[in-house]
């Protein structure tokens, strides 16, 4: 009779301290080794969260312990109900802070410098300046040859050196075309419609006194021709590391000077005897100290 009574008082009371915590392939086998009955175990594990191993090796343990084919059953049933999961969510760690110096990490649309061997591993954000002004340069010798000798078109920037400065000859760059509410088909966007480093040119500028210049094109009597003075272009590969974003590295290492990364068409179009069209647009620029 006492006994009768003792297995009634678990039957009541089991599920109810049980649910208070997840039942396993040993939580079971603890409580065939107990001496329950089939029923009352199949009910405990029915009212019962559990996390199972349901695999081969975990069924054979269970088998090997005493755990009768119905008990089986029961938590082959509940490990695999959309209820279980429901009462044993899995709470995924809070996002790490990303790293606004890791290459991989998501960034603002823009072009970085970035340095693989400095300690501190800064990445700098180059700032576009805007080219809106030209002038031209051998018109005098032009003249004397009857327009034969070629006068040149100059593109400028203001200021005799760049903001962003870098320091290591072996910089890398990323640029970044990725954006949150645009596409790169958005003519307004920072790369103005561009999508690979491919369509940029790398140029190194002669510095004045208090301005940055470039060749953009040459003229004569005979025609004019648009384009960059060969001995100011720094050559480049790039890797696509995923959509939209790329890592450029230079064929040969920097050395000290002004440059800037020049969109298509930000340059102007030279027409003879010194004119131009459109002329304004985005150069990325940076210096080497």
């Amino acid at each position: 009779m006492r006994k009768s009574f003792l297995a009634l008082v678990f039957l009541v009371f089991c599920p109810l301290l049980v649910a208070q915590q997840s039942l396993t392939n040993d939580s079971v086998i603890k409580l065939v080794k107990a001496g329950l009955s089939e029923d009352l175990i199949v009910s405990t594990i029915n009212a019962s969260p559990g996390t199972y191993d349901t695999s081969a090796d975990g069924l054979i343990a269970l088998k090997t312990a005493g755990v009768t084919d119905k008990v089986v059953s029961a938590i082959l049933t509940k490990a695999s109900s959309p209820a279980a999961s429901a009462v044993a969510p899995v709470t995924l760690p809070p996002a790490a802070a990303q790293n606004p110096d890791d290459p991989l990490s998501p960034h603002e649309a823009g072009i970085y410098a970035f340095s693989e061997s400095a300690p501190d591993h800064k990445m700098t954000m180059l700032e576009p300046s805007v080219y809106g002004q030209g002038k031209t340069g051998g018109l005098f010798t032009s003249a004397m040859t009857y327009g034969i000798a070629k006068a040149k078109m100059k593109a400028i920037l203001r200021g005799a050196h760049s903001n962003a400065r870098v320091t290591d000859p072996q910089t890398v760059f990323y640029f970044y075309f990725e954006q949150q509410s645009a596409g790169l088909s958005n003519a307004s966007n920072i790369f103005g419609g561009t999508s690979t480093p491919n369509e940029y040119t790398l140029l190194k500028f002669d510095v004045k006194d208090s301005t940055r210049e470039t060749t953009i094109g040459k003229f004569n009597a005979y025609g004019a021709s648009s384009g960059n003075d060969d001995k100011a272009i720094v050559t480049f590969t790039y890797n696509k590391l995923r959509p939209g974003v790329y890592k450029v590295t230079l064929s040969a290492p920097l050395q000290p000077g002004e440059y800037g990364f020049v969109a298509p068409g930000a340059m102007a179009v030279v027409t003879p005897y010194g004119g131009s069209a459109g002329g304004s647009g985005r150069v990325f620029d940076f210096g080497m100290k």
